[in-house]
């Protein structure tokens, strides 16, 4: 089924993915056949996000997209005249706590399937439970390309870290002109360490050079020995492929340092958190890739910017706002065109997901369970993230 043709209406129908979870059954979903259906009064969708902790700004901004496309895909009328619920609970950007969220939403909320997480880190420990549990999870915006590895319950509809690192790389040398480069990156982070080895590959395949790879550790706050280091062999660009936390001081304390080349990154930079911590004049000459951009002429986006910015007074959604509203979307049109309301039917549908038509893009699931879709390079202007450049699949 090709769904371009949906009507906003119908739109708002596929956004119920995310509403599945607050199921009233208390038996254990071990003990629950995968193929049996669940009968209650509300259908119901787990989403675990980092509410709190170390990128809590990822998982709020997931939420609110989630919250927002449960709300009006209710007052359209629900599921068959059901309401969907979504019962999300905050993992604290903690791996135990997505092991223990996610079981939670498995075997005690019974949830016919799950949204989240963000960090690919925190994806893959839940990816276990789900495969273990035969659930479908649906990651808004984990690019790590193992997350999809654990087994064929487990989906994303952002695309991947090999294709973010050719995009960036991409830019770097046909855009700017780019011969040399030094990388900095979090080796703690799985999302990091991954874009950071993607682009250093596609880097040197153009013609470049990566002139030093050095790295650091999530929280730390003084990264001028880096970027000393980083100064001292005259870079064409910097790439820095961390999340906002972490970017923000580090871009921050290289200008200060008299720094001026570009500093680019991947989609962990998206939050609003960046120009506040960095500052507006930090960021000018800074460049990263992402799933859709805040100043998108799409008239289906433009629908969606409207809807959030008067349910959050006047906030401009993000792109993990706009990946939870998708995911919500995907997941409730996949329950649409399943057999039936079961688990493995919903893994099933997943899978034959073509040509969704989503805020960040068309979206078609591939055979290892990843997105096909655009990415877009934004360029800060003046502490705002604007649009500069599409690059396709």
């Amino acid at each position: 089924m090709n769904q371009k043709f949906f009507s906003w209406t119908a739109l708002l129908l596929s956004l119920s993915a995310v509403a599945i979870v607050s199921c009233t059954k208390k038996e254990a979903a071990l003990e629950q056949p995968a193929n049996t259906v669940v009968a209650t009064d509300k259908i119901r969708i787990g989403h675990f996000a980092s509410l709190t902790g170390e990128v809590a700004a990822f998982g709020n901004s997931t939420k609110k997209g989630v919250d927002l496309a449960q709300e009006l895909f209710n007052a359209a009328g629900g599921f068959d005249g059901k309401p969907v619920e979504v019962i999300t609970y905050d993992d604290q950007s903690k791996p135990e706590e997505a092991l223990s969220t996610v079981t939670k939403l498995i075997t005690q909320d019974q949830v016919l399937g799950l949204l989240g997480e963000v960090a690919s880190g925190l994806s893959k420990v839940a990816a276990d439970v789900a495969m273990r549990n035969k659930t479908p999870m649906l990651s808004p915006a984990s690019t790590n390309p193992d997350v999809t590895k654990k087994g064929e319950y487990i989906f994303r509809i952002c695309f991947i870290d090999p294709f973010q690192g050719e995009v960036m790389a991409k830019f770097a040398t046909e855009n700017l002109k780019a011969k040399t480069a030094v990388v900095i990156r979090d080796v703690k982070q799985d999302y990091s360490v991954g874009l950071a080895d993607f682009f250093k590959k596609a880097f040197e395949a153009k013609g470049g050079k990566i002139l030093t790879d050095t790295s650091y550790q999530s929280k730390d706050t003084d990264f001028r020995a880096q970027l000393t280091d980083a100064k001292a062999k005259k870079p064409d660009v910097i790439f820095v492929p961390g999340y906002y936390n972490d970017v923000a001081l580090i871009v921050k304390q290289a200008r200060q340092m008299g720094i001026k080349q570009p500093i680019l990154g991947g989609d962990g930079w998206e939050s609003e958190d960046l120009a506040k911590v960095a500052g507006k004049e930090a960021l000018e000459n800074t460049y990263y890739s992402n799933h859709y951009a805040p100043d998108t002429t799409d008239p289906t986006a433009l629908t969606f910017i409207e809807s959030f910015k008067k349910k959050y007074g006047g906030e401009r959604p993000d792109a993990m706002a706009a990946l939870g509203f998708d995911a919500f979307n995907v997941m409730i049109n996949a329950m649409k065109r399943a057999k039936s309301l079961t688990r493995e039917d919903i893994r099933v549908a997943l899978a034959e997901t073509k040509d969704f038509a989503g805020i960040t893009g068309n979206i078609s699931i591939n055979e290892d369970r990843n997105a096909v879709k655009s990415a877009v390079v934004l360029k800060y202007v003046k502490g705002m993230p604007t649009y500069f450049a599409t690059v396709n699949p």
